[in-house]
């Protein structure tokens, strides 16, 4: 990846570009809104920013899987021990699920405080056709983790069921010794050639963040967020104490590191996240930003990442505090301490076995107020705001994920300090990728070589 990391070629950043992109698009879309034309709403929202968005985030989501098989797969054989790889999976089993808890922990506090939904007026609100999700039970959540078809949940991108049989064989191949190498070598090959395709993606992230941010804004507009500002405050209140508070704190107490250097360096990552509301989407830009930008080693982050992906959700923990705080106080319910531990558990638990894709929250906030003797119907009072409100709390999941996967590569000595105190380290310039004539001239001659 040296081509992608260098400043070869000069120009603006990606990420600057990425920036103005999503600026553009909320600017446009507030416009648009405004105007309010049929014509526009058929052929411009929904027509070209709907294909253009929806196409760069079926990029995205067409690399993870392979992404995530190639990369975990040579993370494991790379690692070589099976007791580290143990150790690997334990440490940030154990961190991702204390984020989460002090995440909601966090959220139900800040909400209790400011109070969201008291005196709320329901008129107008329409709360038909909301249903709960039944809730999975933890037996549920760990049996499902082994695949039985693991075709099957390659083609569905089953992740946790991914990540179980690409370890499983990792751990196969490591036992059969020397025989393996072939295979590794090969496993290591497609490994860089996804990487080159995640760049490729990349290029064309401007377009697709702007397409999917001014069609978002085109479609909710500001007005959507009148009725529930209090609601809307404390949320994004709640997820920017978790990213600069909780998530910074630490980082600074176990890793050492500075927590202003890893935001910078996670900017690229966390907008992409933004625009796609989707974790699993933002897989390679992740796996890319804790390799190439902050220095953890592949052994770690092809391990991390996309486990962080399906199990750390950060944001939505904190989304279902303050929903649940919001919600008790429209009905004017007390659920008292028993209640919102009621709902810290149960947020624990769906965060495992839920997977992160756009709306997902509000799945799995059913779940919570039926456990809690909420009514579901309340979900339709927020229902409006839920799209943007998805959009920055998927940007702190995955710098959740990114920061736990920083700790654990700094406790097992995969961190590379000269990377992560390099501001260029893994920044992607104008003309930064291209095809080098003479390298493909030549393999144009292995390739139609005659047989010998």
């Amino acid at each position: 990846m040296a081509d992608i990391a260098s400043k070869g070629g000069g120009g603006a950043s990606l990420t600057t570009k990425i920036m103005v992109g999503m600026g553009a698009g909320v600017v446009l879309g507030v416009i648009l809104n405004q105007i309010g034309s049929e014509w526009i709403d058929t052929y411009i929202v929904e027509g070209l920013f709907w294909m253009v968005g929806t196409m760069f985030v079926n990029a995205l989501k067409m690399l993870v899987v392979p992404l995530v098989f190639f990369s975990l797969l040579c993370g494991v054989t790379g690692i070589g021990d099976i007791r580290v790889l143990g150790r690997v999976g334990s440490r940030s089993f154990g961190l991702y699920l204390l984020t989460t808890a002090i995440a909601i922990a966090v959220a139900i506090t800040l909400a209790l405080i400011i109070g969201p939904g008291k005196g709320f007026d329901m008129t107008g609100v329409d709360t038909s056709g909301v249903s709960a999700a039944e809730a999975p039970s933890v037996w549920q959540v760990f049996a499902g983790i082994v695949p039985t078809n693991p075709i099957a949940a390659f083609a569905n991108g089953e992740m946790l069921q991914v990540i179980f049989y690409t370890c499983v064989l990792g751990i196969a191949v490591l036992m059969m010794g020397d025989r393996s190498e072939p295979f590794v070598a090969a496993c290591e090959y497609m490994n860089e050639v996804m990487m080159k395709i995640v760049a490729i993606v990349m290029m064309f992230a401007p377009y697709g963040v702007f397409a999917l941010i001014s069609r978002t804004f085109a479609e909710q507009g500001i007005e959507l967020f009148v009725p529930v500002i209090l609601y809307v405050v404390t949320l994004v209140g709640a997820l920017l104490l978790h990213l600069f508070g909780t998530l910074s704190l630490l980082l600074r107490t176990l890793a050492g590191l500075n927590p202003i250097t890893f935001m910078r360096k996670m900017r690229p990552a966390q907008i992409f996240a933004f625009s796609t509301a989707s974790s699993n989407a933002t897989i390679p830009v992740t796996y890319r930003s804790v390799t190439e930008r902050i220095g953890v080693d592949g052994s770690v982050a092809s391990f991390t990442v996309p486990f962080g992906a399906t199990i750390n959700m950060d944001g939505t923990a904190i989304m279902q505090g303050v929903a649940t705080v919001f919600l008790a106080n429209v009905y004017g319910i007390d659920l008292g301490i028993a209640g919102y531990l009621t709902v810290i558990g149960m947020a624990v638990l769906a965060s495992i076995g839920t997977a992160g894709v756009p709306g997902v929250g509000l799945v799995m906030l059913t779940m919570v107020l039926t456990q809690v003797g909420l009514p579901i119907e309340g979900v339709a009072i927020i229902l409006g705001v839920d799209r943007l409100m998805d959009m920055i709390r998927t940007a702190v999941n995955i710098t959740g994920d990114a920061v736990v996967s920083t700790i654990v590569a700094k406790g097992e000595g995969k961190l590379d300090m000269a990377v992560f105190d390099n501001p260029d380290a893994g920044v992607i310039y104008d003309g930064a990728i291209g095809v080098d004539p003479e390298a493909e001239a030549r393999l144009a001659r292995v390739a139609h070589k005659p047989a010998e």
